[in-house]
């Protein structure tokens, strides 16, 4: 087996931070114009895309043809139905609150705060977490046992997503549930079917790019980033914070496992409770 290409994979690094920083700043002009920051999350799963896409193009010639297809595959999958499912849930909707009240205490431009707080910050996010994606494509030899573990984790994760997606759009949708607490489907196992979805996600792509003790080592930040993220950070965290005070989340939270999909408590107080 050839020897990690470490010329080639330091090429594709600053070219997928290029095409991360692309990403970013279309958006954020799209932002000014629209006057509206939301659209950064949209451009979340949009950034991996672009991230994978160009790494697929520098690593051809270095690493398993088959290899690097999968993780392209499966990296701009996950990004493209991520940035659908976004925009089309923040369709007809104003600012988000998280970036008004970030923005309020901006000082002097707003937007020249926003660029520097939301968009070049994210875009960082998006080029660390997204090593595994990367080192992978630059991994050599064929699929072996780690990279089949990793897309059956990476299946996992997008079903317990794109369902737990669904399953919360399905009932908000209904206007009978209008200030009532999602506690269905895979909502009644987990508090966050997304963000476990998420989880599984990156270690399966972490998991497809152990080919070689190198680029096992390249991606391992990237898993425990995102998992401190969608537990301690900006995920579960920030969300359960702004839902403690609704009528119901605490009967919800204490019969409902916090992260990892457990069956439900029996507790006094199971019934979805009612404003």
């Amino acid at each position: 087996m050839a020897g990690f290409p470490w010329h080639a994979f330091a090429t594709g690094l600053l070219l997928t931070a290029a095409a991360v920083l692309a990403v970013m700043l279309i958006t954020f002009a799209v932002a000014v114009v629209t006057g509206m920051h939301r659209v950064v999350d949209v451009a979340w799963g949009l950034g991996f895309t672009g991230a994978a896409l160009v790494a697929y193009t520098v690593s051809a010639g270095h690493g398993d043809d088959a290899g690097r297809l999968l993780v392209t595959l499966a990296t701009a999958i996950w990004g493209l139905r991520l940035a659908a499912h976004i925009a089309w849930r923040g369709r007809g909707h104003g600012e988000d609150p998280r970036y008004d009240r970030m923005l309020a205490k901006a000082p002097g431009s707003r937007n020249a705060y926003a660029l520097r707080m939301i968009y070049l910050l994210q875009g960082g996010l998006i080029w660390l977490i997204s090593l595994p994606v990367q080192a992978a494509q630059f991994t050599p030899g064929p699929l072996g046992a780690a990279a089949l573990t990793g897309g059956v984790l990476w299946a996992a994760g997008l079903v317990f997503e794109s369902v737990g997606d669904f399953q919360l759009a399905r009932f908000k949708a209904d206007p009978a549930h209008r200030g009532q607490i999602m506690d269905r489907g895979l909502w009644a196992w987990t508090r966050h079917p997304n963000y476990f979805g998420d989880f599984l996600i990156w270690w399966g792509l972490f998991a497809m790019a152990c080919g070689t003790w190198q680029s096992a080592a390249l991606s391992l930040l990237s898993p425990l980033l995102m998992s401190f993220l969608l537990t301690r950070g900006s995920g579960k965290r920030l969300l359960e914070e702004h839902m403690k005070d609704r009528p119901g989340y605490t009967a919800y939270a204490a019969r409902t496992s916090g992260f990892v999909p457990l069956p439900p408590r029996r507790h006094p107080s199971s019934s979805t409770a009612r404003p």
